[in-house]
């Protein structure tokens, strides 16, 4: 089972930026739909974005569509979520995630998250006002 890290949360201003890495071990990434969720405290986990290992098809929730962009490095079994236009609102441990392409949901349906099958301990953003 492929085994995912997070890097590169922090500290960051309104309206500053981050690239958020994850790093996949134990197994290629070629087959393996891949995404970020994040959850806020008292809030909900929401599904962030995906992109799918058969076309390159993206899913960007509503939240954040237009200010992160998703890229997949497979050679380098690497992943990004790059965010920009930060708000104080998209502070939240984010989470890296994998779902294998046999499983029932894949990206970019609405329901990805619940295909993922695997996720690391996540890394925290904290966007100040």
């Amino acid at each position: 089972q492929v085994q995912l890290v997070e890097s590169g949360g922090g500290l960051v201003q309104s309206g500053g930026s981050l690239r958020l890495s994850c790093a996949a071990s134990g197994s290629t990434l070629d087959y393996y739909d891949i995404g970020w969720f994040r959850q806020a405290p008292g809030k909900e986990r929401e599904g962030v974005s995906c992109i799918s290992s058969s076309d390159g098809s993206t899913y960007y929730a509503d939240s954040v569509k237009g200010r992160v962009t998703i890229s997949r490095d497979n050679a380098k079994s690497t992943f990004y979520l790059q965010m920009n236009s930060l708000k104080p609102e998209d502070t939240a441990v984010y989470y890296c995630a994998a779902g294998g392409f046999s499983g029932t949901y894949h990206c970019p349906e609405v329901n990805w998250l619940s295909g993922m099958d695997s996720w690391g301990k996540g890394t925290l953003v904290t966007v100040s006002s």
